[in-house]
């Protein structure tokens, strides 16, 4: 069986997989990597939406053989323990996710466009094709123009490292994440709203495992502790 070597989130990794299997089941089943998902595999639904060289791709439609070589950040990528991606952080003080199982997805996508455009319209936002089955498509749309006004004001330079609308080049894993610290305490973590599993559960969904058990923590206290 080949083996291919490429970089994921940063890491360098090897693995024998079939030269035609997706990409996504190398991903899920060979490498532990849960965060893209399975909702079509005919890249329509984008729920498996990742970065390669820090552009937006469908690992469910992409071969394991396409991944030779290549730089690929998933949803796990973006965040540093407690230090949040600017999408990330957007994504939770706007209470965008309900059941959760599109929002990897939907945040690649996001983090995407960003870096081709540092004030995208609401026509490029809608242009996005992720499906939300829970039809959070307006919160997507205020936690995209959130995200961009944290990055302006971070210096106008866009999440993959390059100046907005200059394309992408090849960009290492470890250079598409722009991440903004979220200071223990703030509100930002207290904004996610709603029940404490639900507020967890949305804390997860976005990849930052330390966050989600600071939200959790901070919201078992006032709603009993969320389930496992």
């Amino acid at each position: 069986m080949p083996k291919y070597s490429f970089r994921l989130n940063g890491e360098r990794v090897q693995v024998d997989a079939p030269a035609d299997l997706a990409a996504l089941w190398t991903l899920r089943d060979k490498l532990g990597v849960t965060g893209p998902k399975y909702g079509c595999g005919i890249n329509v639904c984008k729920a498996c939406t990742s970065l390669v060289d820090g552009k937006a791709f469908n690992p469910c439609a992409t071969n394991t053989s396409d991944l030779q070589g290549r730089d690929i950040t998933t949803i796990e990528g973006l965040a540093d323990g407690d230090v949040l991606h600017p999408v990330q952080e957007a994504w939770l003080e706007q209470d965008v996710p309900q059941c959760g199982y599109c929002q990897p997805g939907q945040i690649m996508s996001a983090v995407d466009l960003l870096r081709r455009t540092s004030n995208p319209t609401d026509a490029e936002i809608d242009a996005i094709e992720n499906v939300c089955r829970c039809g959070t498509y307006f919160r997507v749309r205020q936690a995209i123009k959130s995200a961009a006004a944290k990055i302006q004001a971070a210096g106008g330079v866009d999440v993959a490292g390059l100046a907005p609308g200059a394309g992408g080049g090849a960009v290492s894993a470890s250079d598409v994440s722009a991440p903004v610290e979220v200071a223990a305490g703030s509100s930002a973590l207290a904004a996610t709203g709603g029940a404490g599993t639900v507020a967890a559960a949305g804390a997860a969904v976005v990849g930052a495992g330390a966050v989600a058990a600071k939200v959790a923590e901070h919201l078992r206290e006032q709603d009993g502790p969320a389930p496992a």
